[in-house]
């Protein structure tokens, strides 16, 4: 099939085009592996500079179209494009503007087109923009498949979007070729931590918004129970909700990729945090699949789609907010430390069970069925 797949450059603070990186990237890299013909388009709304490349992608194709904001006419210079690249196929995925383009689009092409959601995007800040709920629901409600990064998501999609077509729930998973068991000691030399002292600790935004600071407020106690305990800390944090300091703490910065494994690799036990909130009962936190990938024995919020994850351990789920239960979870972890044996599947597995909804899709729409 040609398939067309819209988005937005910047992804999770990766650029989509240059880093590769994960969802946005894996989605047409691995349609073009599977024989397609794909052409993405990626709006840098950083206003990054334009962009053709050819990325070898056998024994299909894939090519990238990178736009900065602001480009005049943009949605028409895609659709020029388009007529002339027939798709059979359009996909939108990352955001609220790319979902209603992509509508858009179909409607002007006649059509079938797919919409991916990584996360809950109306918990996302453009929602509040008038018509943006609105111009998102439509456009998921008509749309003939929907992919969505967790089951809660799914549901929601399925029961208050009322979507029309078919809803796969479709968590993003990790390159295990990066996130795979190691060797501690030399994980921990890699970092500069510590050989001997158990580490606990985690990676990503560092924002109280996101449920981090019950780390904070459990740590003061947690230090002075256990005297080899020694936390670690890595991503990004708001100079007025700074992590806790002291010689037994280690904030490593912003990791990339291959560092963050090494983290994983090095800790004793790997937290999840989330709070109760629209982002937190709809998104797939990633990281939870990079520690399991990694052997990393775990604990987490009790929230969304971790509940299912952690379904069979539910003494590694914690009350979000709930300091004591975080306390008591890191204490069972602690004292029985066991990794994860939920199975995680490589983006080539996923990719390859989304297919034949793709091509249904294209399809039903072909005969008028």
């Amino acid at each position: 099939m040609r398939i067309a797949f819209l988005c937005k450059r910047k992804y999770m603070g990766k650029d989509v085009i240059d880093d590769r990186y994960a969802r946005l990237y894996e989605i047409p890299f691995q349609l073009a592996q599977l024989g397609h013909d794909v052409r993405g388009y990626c709006l840098g709304y950083q206003r990054q500079s334009a962009a053709d490349v050819d990325h070898p992608a056998e024994p299909g194709r894939l090519h990238w179209r990178g736009r900065p904001i602001g480009s005049p006419g943009y949605p028409w210079q895609v659709l020029k494009d388009l007529r002339a690249f027939q798709p059979e196929l359009l996909i939108g995925a990352s955001d609220i503007p790319h979902a209603a383009l992509t509508a858009w689009l179909a409607r002007r092409l006649r059509l079938p087109y797919a919409i991916d959601l990584y996360d809950h995007f109306e918990s996302f800040g453009q929602a509040r923009i008038p018509g943006m709920k609105s111009m998102l629901r439509h456009a998921v409600r008509a749309a003939d498949v929907v992919t969505t990064t967790s089951e809660p998501l799914q549901a929601l999609v399925e029961s208050d979007y009322r979507a029309r077509g078919q809803v796969i729930a479709m968590p993003s998973t990790v390159d295990l070729s990066i996130f795979k068991p190691r060797e501690k000691a030399i994980a921990r030399q890699a970092l500069g931590l510590p050989a001997d002292a158990v580490l606990i600790g985690t990676a990503g935004g560092l924002y109280p918004d996101k449920g981090v600071d019950l780390i904070y407020s459990a740590w003061p106690a947690l230090a002075a129970r256990y005297p080899h305990l020694q936390l670690v800390l890595a991503g990004p944090y708001r100079e007025t909700a700074a992590p806790p300091t002291g010689p037994r703490v280690h904030y490593l910065g912003q990791l990339p990729h291959m560092r963050t494994a090494e983290l994983f690799a090095a800790l004793d036990l790997g937290v999840v945090y989330m709070r109760n909130t629209l982002f937190g009962r709809y998104c797939f936190p990633q990281k939870a699949y990079e520690m399991i990938a990694s052997g990393l024995p775990l604990i987490s919020a009790d929230v969304g789609a971790m509940t299912h994850v952690l379904r069979d351990r539910p003494e590694a789920l914690y009350r979000a907010d709930d300091t004591a239960d975080f306390i008591r979870a890191v204490e069972a972890a602690l004292a029985s430390p066991v990794p994860s044996q939920v199975p995680v599947d490589d983006w080539a597995t996923l990719i390859g069970r989304l297919e034949p909804a793709l091509i249904a899709a294209v399809k039903h729409h072909s005969t008028g069925r």
